[in-house]
């Protein structure tokens, strides 16, 4: 499975996201990393504009996650459009954009076409889980060393 998003679309969307704060592409890299290792799938992502070179760093491309950013004289919408034409199975292959353009061109060619609204609520829920999977884990604590001593004395006790 694939999704393929158009980064400054989706950002504009969300209200927790400021297009014109630099931090807000971050924000958004570090929660498409943890839901991309979650659901075991592949993201790419589409910026406009002037190349940030810190996205470009290889912590930010992997085999199963990557960052783009359209060569001078492009635009999103178009790296969007060739990397869906590059794609030889789009059964499983999922495009993020409200851009309607973006939407009928993912659909015309067999993508399955998500708004940033449904994404933004699969994107929420998968982020929610992992939380609390988190939370459950530091419910999970290993005991301190008075209750380890307080259990072998019972335990010795008990011989």
């Amino acid at each position: 499975m694939t999704y393929l998003i158009d980064g400054n679309n989706y950002i504009g969307f969300t209200s927790s996201f400021n297009r014109k704060d630099p931090r807000s592409k971050y924000e958004l890299v570090s929660k498409l990393l943890v839901f991309q290792q979650l659901k075991r799938t592949r993201v790419i992502l589409v910026f406009d504009g002037v190349p940030d070179l810190n996205l470009l760093d290889e912590r930010f491309q992997r085999k199963n996650f990557s960052v783009v950013f359209p060569p001078s004289g492009q635009n999103a919408d178009s790296i969007i459009k060739e990397i869906i034409l590059k794609q030889t199975d789009l059964r499983r292959f999922f495009v993020v954009s409200s851009d309607r353009e973006i939407k009928n061109f993912a659909k015309a060619k067999r993508a399955h076409a998500l708004s940033s609204k449904d994404f933004d609520r699969e994107l929420k829920t998968k982020l929610r889980e992992y939380k609390r999977h988190l939370q459950n884990e530091k419910r999970v604590s290993s005991p301190s060393p008075l209750e380890m001593n307080q259990w072998l004395e019972i335990f010795n006790n008990k011989k």
